[in-house]
């Protein structure tokens, strides 16, 4: 059986925007389940949405609240290849992995895979992204099941790689700290033959 998180879960729409203030539709979904956030925060699911969220939890149905973005059609970004300039700011905030491309080489994104969490649009330092709307066949369970999956794995890697880092980071210091600065080292034994000079 699902638990109360995964059915709250299964009603937001996946972009993993962070409109809500939390990073992810899951975390945002663990909130509401421990009663430390409302239902209306999330812009993408809408009205619609919080109605589904009300009648899940047993709330009173709330208007969006305006401090998280406002209710409007779903759209997908769309890089302008001609003034891309391959930054990879883009590619480092898609929660999903649906831009690809290479430093200094032109992006693209997989139109399949795009969220419209938007939140690529602000990263553009040449403002090259432009937003289109999303056909209504992409805003499903399916692509938002998908969406999830990706996002999982993107910060499964992201994490993968935090531990590496930090383990580098720690045998490193290790290495260092077991190594004996030969400076140092000539320093005390001066220190030491002047100490020990009548």
């Amino acid at each position: 059986m699902n638990s109360l998180v995964d059915r709250i879960d299964a009603l937001l729409p996946q972009t993993q925007c962070e409109q809500c203030g939390y990073h992810g539709c899951r975390p945002y979904a663990q909130a509401m389940a421990d009663n430390q956030a409302s239902i209306n925060r999330c812009p993408p699911g809408g009205a619609e949405g919080i109605e589904r969220l009300a009648a899940l939890l047993g709330r009173p149905a709330l208007p969006l609240d305006p401090e998280h973005g406002v209710e409007k059609p779903r759209q997908l970004a769309r890089i302008v290849e001609a003034d891309c300039i391959g930054c990879t700011k883009c590619i480092q905030v898609c929660p999903v992995d649906a831009i690809v491309g290479a430093a200094k080489l032109m992006h693209t994104v997989i139109a399949d895979d795009c969220t419209g969490c938007e939140l690529c649009v602000p990263a553009c330092p040449v403002d090259c992204i432009a937003l289109l709307p999303m056909p209504e066949a992409q805003i499903d369970l399916p692509h938002a099941d998908k969406a999830r999956a990706h996002f999982q794995r993107r910060e499964a890697r992201l994490e993968g790689l935090r531990t590496r880092r930090d383990a580098e980071l720690v045998a490193r210091k290790a290495q260092l700290d077991s190594q004996t600065n030969p400076v140092l080292a000539a320093l005390a034994r001066a220190r030491m033959k002047k100490d020990s000079s009548p």
